[in-house]
Formats: structure tokens, sequence, C-alpha cells
């Protein structure tokens, strides 16, 4: 894999707020697992192209999955607006930024496309790599931690690890992304 191992990085899981989505009764680790169990015969309609993307581009599948559950919930708050979110802001499974003043992305290929995916994983490699510049003495589970976050909300809002979602939608977007990758990849095995 490009960066750490997703099963030995830290996480505080969801938010009270990202918990409210599913209205549930409790905020970290194990609202994550239930909101991606929730999504997870959803997601299996995208393993074999998350599988594909993950092994082209050396991130583990499991957190492919785990942005797109988080993201889209696995295309379910999507479909009915054609693959945009965000006020037509982002694009497709994995949620790009083509906002000209945010990410400025080019949505490529149909909104659960493998395209698709395979660029939403090269944005996040992207950041993983710039975080792996930026805090060269973050190891690399902290690095990947950190690559997360920044893809919710770019590099330059990145500025401590204990600080890692400060910035990031809900205060927790790296926290509960690892949180679902680590349940995708105990119970679903990707």
């Amino acid at each position: 894999m490009l960066a750490g191992d997703i099963m030995r990085v830290e996480t505080t899981g969801a938010s009270w707020q990202t918990a409210q989505q599913d209205r549930l009764g409790s905020s970290g680790v194990e609202a994550s697992h239930t909101m991606a169990q929730t999504d997870a015969d959803r997601m299996e309609e995208f393993r074999s192209k998350i599988n594909r993307v993950g092994a082209m581009k050396g991130i583990d599948p499991a957190l492919i999955a785990a942005i797109i559950s988080r993201e889209s919930r696995a295309g379910n708050v999507i479909r009915a607006t054609g693959g945009w979110g965000d006020h037509g802001n982002a694009w497709g499974l994995m949620q790009v930024d083509v906002n000209p003043n945010g990410g400025g992305h080019t949505a490529q290929g149909a909104w659960d496309s493998e395209e698709h995916i395979s660029q939403a994983t090269g944005i996040l490699v992207y950041f993983i790599g710039r975080i792996r510049q930026k805090f060269p003495s973050w190891n690399a589970d902290q690095q990947l931690k950190g690559g997360i976050a920044a893809y919710n909300m770019g590099d330059g809002n990145v500025h401590s690890y204990e600080g890692v979602d400060e910035r990031t939608t809900g205060k927790d977007y790296s926290n509960d992304v690892v949180a679902r990758a680590q349940w995708y990849k105990n119970n679903r095995g990707y």
C-alpha cells in the first residue's frame, strides 16, 4: 500500500453531528461502524471497481469504500441528483470538488464509474503525498490520516496531528473515515 496501514490508524470515529445523519444515539467509533454497516449492501455494487482502483493506485480498498460511505452513503444520497452533491459543487460517489473556488476539478466519468473512483482516489493519493512532504516526522499511519483529512479540506488546513480534523466537515472527517474503513476491512473483507 502507498502509505500506512488503515488498521493501525488511531481513530475517535464520528462526531455527534455526523452521527445525527442517521439519528444515532451515540457518536464515536460505534457510530461510524453503524453507518458503514448501513451502507454495506449498497457498497457491494461497487466492490469490483473499488478493488481494481485500490490495486492500481496502491490504496487499501477499505479506505476507498469508507470515503464512498462518508461522502455519498454508497451513492444513496446522490442517485436522485444524477451524482451531484454539495449544491452542485461535488461529483460522484467520492464527491470530487468541482467548485472553481474549491478543488476546481473536472468531473470525470459517470458518477458511479471506475473512472470517477480512479480520479477521486488519485486526488487522495496526491494529498497523502502533500501531507508526507509537509509532515516528514509523522509516521506513515499519521500521514495517511492527515491525507484523508486533506482530501476533505485541502492540505493547507492540516496544521497538526492532534488537530487533524479541526477544519474538516463535522470536525471528524478523517476519524470517521478511518473507523468506517476498519469496519469494511474487518467485516466485509475489503
